[in-house]
């Protein structure tokens, strides 16, 4: 999967996120833009829960939608 495409899917897949982390503002997924590292640290921050916590919610969402891509890991 290239740039384009790993965008576009973050595109799509916005809504989702945003409905399983209502927290997360338009603000927060625009500055995360498809990298798992900053998805995770604004995960923690704006829910208060530990890394791990977070590492754990985000494992089991990308389990229930796999077709999803991250721009990096």
């Amino acid at each position: 999967m290239n740039k384009e495409q790993i965008s576009g899917n973050w595109k799509q897949f916005k809504g989702k996120i945003q409905e399983q982390w209502g927290k997360l503002t338009d603000d927060d997924l625009d500055v995360i833009a498809g990298k798992r590292t900053q998805f995770v640290g604004r995960l923690q921050e704006r829910s208060g829960i530990a890394k791990e916590e977070a590492e754990k919610q985000l494992t089991d969402w990308e389990s229930r939608n796999k077709d999803f891509m991250w721009d990096e890991k």
